[in-house]
Parts: C-alpha cells; structure tokens; sequence
C-alpha cells in the first residue's frame, strides 16, 4: 500500500490559510522549503493539515535520524517530563547531563581523556568550540574554508562562506577569520583533477601561512567532513589525513562540525570515522536531540578545561528533557544499527542516481557517503553552469507529488538526501520513484529542446 496521499492541490487550503497569517505574522527572513503545514509525523512520514501525507526525505534538515518520533524517545521525554522541565545545570545540575557528557566523551574518535558541554544548537556549540580553542591556544585567528556553513549567529555566519542568503546585508563581520578552499573536486577551485592533482588544495593551505595568516596566529581549522549547505561535497580520504598532518605540525586545533553528518547519517556515529580524522574538538547537533534542541562540544579535556569557571555554559544548555531523548536516540543508535542501514540506503540511492546520470545531461554530478547523498544540476556538462531553477523544478514536482525534498549548494542547485534512517524499503523506494519521476519530468523537455536546435 503507498504511504504517499494527496486529497487535494498542494498547498490545501488549510495549508494556504496559515500561510496567509504567517506572512502577517512572522518576519520575511525566515524562508521556507515547502508551502505546506505539518500536523503530525511519523517514522520517515508527514501529514500536513490538510490530510495529505508525505514521504520525508529532509529529515527536519538532518535532525530526524532516529525517526519522527522515535518510540523509545517519545517515552524518554515523557518520563523526564514527569519529574522536571528545567532547574539551570548552572544552578541545581542533574544527572542527565553529565550521562549524556559520559556518553560522548566514549563515542566520538580519540583515544584520549576527553570532556563535553551542551547547549541549544549547532551555530552556540560553534561559537563555544572557538571560544575554547581562543582560550586554550592564546591565538586570534581561525581558518575555515570555501563552500562551508556553520551558521547564522555573527561568528558563525562569518565562518559560513554562501553570501545570500546568509551573510549579504549583515555586515560587518567577525575579525581574525580565514577562508580557504575545501576539496570540491566537481568546482575544483585550482582547476585540476583529482587524483593527479595530489590533493593540491589541502597541500596549498600551507602556502596560506604564507600569504594569509601566519600559522603561529592561527588557534584553529574547522572543517565539515562532508559539507553541509555546501552541497555535500565529500572530499578524497586523503584530504582530512593531509589537513591532520598539517595542524599537527603547527599545533593548530582541528575543530570538527558534525552538526549535519553526526549520528549514523554518514554510514558511522560520526563522519569523522570514515576518514580516519580524530578531531581535538568535535561539534555535534541536530539529530543528538531527535527535534529538541540540544548540541554539544567534546574535546580533549585539557582543551575543554581552558575557559575559567563561569566562562561556558546559559541559561537552557543541556535541558534535561533533551538530554534524555539524546540518550534515547544513542541507545536507538547502537540497537537497531543505524549508521549501518545509512550505508545501506546510500548504495541504493547512488545506484538509482548513477542510471539518472546516464539518461539526463541535466544530473552534472552524484556524491556523498553513507545516506549523506546528492546529485548536483548542471545546464551543461562541459561548462557545469548550475541549474538553480532546474533544481526548485524538480523540488515543487517532487512536493506536488507527496514527497518532501530540499536542496543546497553554493549555487542551490544541488538536491540532497536526509531521508530518516527507520524508513522502510518500501517507503524509499517509493520517494525514489517521485525524485525520479521529478528529474524525467524536467530533465526529458530540456533535452528535446536541444535536439530541435541541433
């Protein structure tokens, strides 16, 4: 039986109701993937509130890993909500907290002594990540790189490298930041092939210390091991154990945000794993806290213990009610082996996406790892020109058609896959189908067109 059910246009009329209130009611700034309203999900499914269901292969962007609500953590949040909402770990702490600390000094890479603070959100554990590096390196500056995104608070939207919509009319920004290019082989920014190349882009970071920053300035790297926003660009293994060997040598910190790979979506707990990268500080976010918002720094706990008591922490860090769906998703993590059916709808998803290659010019590039997947849009292969409004064409199709999908790239025109891990085989071959039917659908009249005037 299909999960997909469409009962009216899309967007229903309820749907276009609330969207006529929303735009009265909420600033024009916070933008919109899809012009429908949700009232309910489940598992990799939403019904908006007009009755219609769809198949979710955005995940709430990476937080739904473990699944709309998850059983197991439904019942951890109700169980914490019967003894307390929130007491302020900076006021009367609890053991939640220091639990889920426990559990993620253990699982991010390192064999090392390691610590952990938690706060609401990916962009506040990036800011407390550079705080900390400051604070431990006696050093200014960080280096970051092309195509990345951390994001919109003032220090993270200067780390972020996409202009609009993230950065144009928000300056001036925050000093002593760096960019330098990262390894997106398909826009290779020194025009060269991977693997003759030889990794040059992670080797030219040297000659940055050169013309850019002094190393003996720099307190620390942050890189995404897959980028995020950037379009999902997954670089050469050898990229991450270059950039390694690099910081080791001018003892820079390596800061690792996971904040979209984390938690199984990369075909490991972390992406990091893939690459054989140990981070000296790893940023975790999204799905830790299955849609409650929760993030957390771990590092080295000579690092962590730099800032003065008093110098980390707020007044919401670590909620208990999202500490305790943490720990529900890591049990749910480690039990039904989730990074493992990550691996699993990966190949399945890049094989489909390898026969789209084949038919339409319009699919320039496919890449990712685990079920962090996407295929880039091209109007044209030999000049790779993005196909930004070929790409919102097959989006409205696909949401047309019961299935949610979002994009992402520099350029936006990268379609991208977040689909909830606990999706069944039916239930993703199904969103495959839409996708495919999307791409036909824009893809096949293009290429007609091109065969009339040749």
């Amino acid at each position: 039986m299909a999960t997909i059910q469409i009962r009216t246009q899309i967007p229903g009329p309820k749907s276009q109701e609330l969207m006529r209130r929303r735009q009265a009611a909420v600033a024009r700034g916070v933008g919109h993937a899809t012009q429908i309203f949700a009232a309910r999900a489940e598992g990799a499914v939403i019904e908006d509130v007009d009755g219609n269901r769809y198949i979710d292969f955005a995940g709430g962007i990476g937080v739904e890993n473990a699944g709309h609500r998850a059983p197991a953590v439904v019942a951890a949040i109700r169980e914490q909500v019967d003894s307390f909402l929130h007491t302020c770990f900076s006021v009367a702490p609890y053991g939640k907290y220091v639990e889920l600390a426990e559990k993620l000094n253990s699982l991010t890479p390192g064999d090392f002594a390691k610590k952990t603070i938690l706060v609401n959100s990916g962009a506040e554990a990036i800011e407390n990540a550079v705080k900390i590096a400051r604070c431990y390196m006696h050093r200014p500056a960080i280096l970051c790189f092309e195509d990345a995104f951390h994001g919109r608070t003032m220090l993270t939207m200067s780390l972020t490298s996409k202009t609009t919509p993230y950065k144009a009319g928000f300056e001036p920004f925050a000093g002593d930041i760096y960019r330098v290019p990262y390894a997106y082989c398909y826009r290779c920014s020194y025009s060269l092939k991977y693997p003759s190349c030889g990794v040059f882009c992670a080797h030219h970071i040297e000659d940055s210390f050169q013309r850019v920053v002094a190393a003996d300035a720099v307190a620390a790297v942050i890189v995404e091991p897959v980028l995020g926003e950037g379009g999902f660009v997954a670089p050469p293994p050898e990229f991450f154990s270059i950039l390694q060997e690099i910081c080791g040598r001018h003892k820079i910190l390596l800061i690792a945000d996971e904040v979209q790979t984390g938690f199984g979506r990369a075909g490991a707990l972390f992406a990091c794993e893939r690459y054989g990268l140990v981070p000296d500080l790893l940023v975790s976010a999204k799905s830790l806290g299955a849609g409650l918002p929760l993030a957390a720094v771990t590092g080295r706990a000579e690092i962590m213990d730099a800032p003065g008591v008093g110098g980390l922490g707020g007044t919401y860090g670590g909620n208990p009610v999202a500490c305790a769906a943490a720990l529900a998703v890591i049990e749910a993590m480690q039990r039904d082996n989730l990074p493992a059916r990550a691996e699993k709808l990966g190949e399945r998803f890049d094989a489909r996406a390898r026969e789209w290659k084949q038919r339409w010019p319009l699919i320039g590039d496919v890449r990712g790892i685990g079920a962090m997947r996407a295929v880039e849009l091209v109007r044209s292969r030999e000049t790779r020109e993005p196909a930004k409004r070929e790409t919102e064409e097959v989006l409205r199709h696909c949401h047309r058609h019961g299935l949610i999908v979002i994009s992402s790239g520099t350029y936006g025109n990268v379609v991208r896959l977040l689909v909830p891990l606990v999706i069944s085989d039916e239930q993703f071959e199904e969103g495959l189908n839409v996708l495919e039917s999307a791409f036909a659908a824009v893809a096949e009249p293009a290429v007609e067109a091109a065969s009339r005037r040749a």
